[in-house]
């Protein structure tokens, strides 16, 4: 995938991509590991990467990945908090990759003060707030991260997915109406 801008979406190893992230990640450089990865380049520098990765333990089996890190360089053209077209391109790729390998859904997650743009450029559909956790317990223990709620994302990879999708969402919205109804 190549644009007008001269950006092109490249092969990466996950272990090469875990290492690029460990160097340029602005607030989480550090990864478990990557089922798969993509980069970005430009000018034939590499200027961004994302990692995807294994799900929670519930999730395996059940057609889900994780993007678990999307890193660009700085002083890279910005749309709020992230490189774009860098970060969409990134995201889109890895996707179009889960999709490839057989999943259903890709989910992904941003801090509180991240607007998500080029996740709903690339197709998420902003899910809501997770519960701020922490992952560490006495049979596993697991790197310090800040404890924060995080918005949840979500692209459907499928049709059925797809459909499985805006079901939640119209129930969602029937919900809220009713609610708004009755406080009426």
């Amino acid at each position: 995938m190549s644009g007008e801008s001269g950006f092109r979406v490249v092969p990466v190893t996950g272990r090469a991509a875990v290492a690029w992230v460990a160097k340029t990640h602005r607030h989480l450089p550090k990864v478990q590991g990557a089922l798969f990865a993509a980069g970005v380049s430009h000018a034939g520098a590499v200027v961004g990467v994302a990692t995807a990765g294994n799900p929670p333990r519930v999730w395996q089996g059940t057609g889900r990945f994780v993007i678990t890190r999307v890193a660009a360089l700085p002083g890279l053209k910005t749309v709020g908090q992230h490189a774009a077209p860098v970060c969409t391109m990134l995201y889109r790729s890895l996707c179009d990759a889960g999709r490839a390998l057989g999943y259903a859904e890709a989910w992904t997650y941003t801090l509180p003060g991240e607007d998500g743009r080029s996740l709903r450029a690339a197709g998420f559909v902003y899910r809501g707030m997770t519960r701020a956790e922490d992952w560490d317990r006495p049979s596993r223990s697991r790197s310090k991260a800040e404890a924060i709620p995080k918005g949840r994302w979500m692209r459907p990879l499928t049709r059925a997915a797809r459909a499985k999708l805006f079901a939640e969402l119209e129930a969602e919205a029937k919900a809220e109406l009713e609610t708004d109804r009755l406080a009426a």
